[in-house]
């Protein structure tokens, strides 16, 4: 069991869940840190059952699928979960190694879970859509990136 928070129709409520056996790729992480992002915003909005957000992590692996090559038990990682597994607002995540990277030691925990989702969002607008490759060059200005927020 864990403790998790439930989201439904705009309020969050403490429970204990049933932790879902490892897959063979999965970690289980013990959260020190997760992040808020319009992601979030935009589920809960949409929620009609109760279910566990939070996408970006960070924290201790404390056990390891059969699979799992990439990380070992009291390994630090981060990473933005899946929209199809349970989220990280919970004090024991499950996540699968291949989507989590290895929390930077010049990061917090807090710092490094408030990078994934929006890092992958600016990875994505610089190399998929301006198509920037390793031999582009000139300037790029950006002016004021808001997002949904600036609405």
């Amino acid at each position: 069991m864990t403790q998790a928070f439930i989201s439904c129709k705009g309020s969050f409520s403490a429970t204990d869940v049933e932790l879902p056996p490892l897959k063979p790729h999965d970690l289980r992480v013990k959260v020190e840190a997760v992040s808020v992002n319009p992601v979030d915003v935009k589920v809960a909005e949409s929620l009609t059952e109760p279910r566990i957000l939070g996408f970006d992590a960070a924290g201790t692996v404390t056990d390891v699928g059969s699979a799992v090559t990439l990380f070992a038990p009291g390994d630090e990682v981060f990473y933005v979960g899946s929209i199809d597994r349970p989220g990280a607002n919970q004090r024991l995540h499950t996540v699968d190694e291949r989507i989590a990277g290895p929390r930077p030691e010049s990061l917090s925990h807090a710092d490094a879970a408030s990078l994934p989702l929006t890092s992958i969002t600016a990875w994505e607008c610089l190399f998929d859509r301006l198509q920037l490759r390793p031999e582009s060059t000139g300037t790029l200005l950006v002016i004021a990136p808001v997002g949904e927020w600036g609405r």
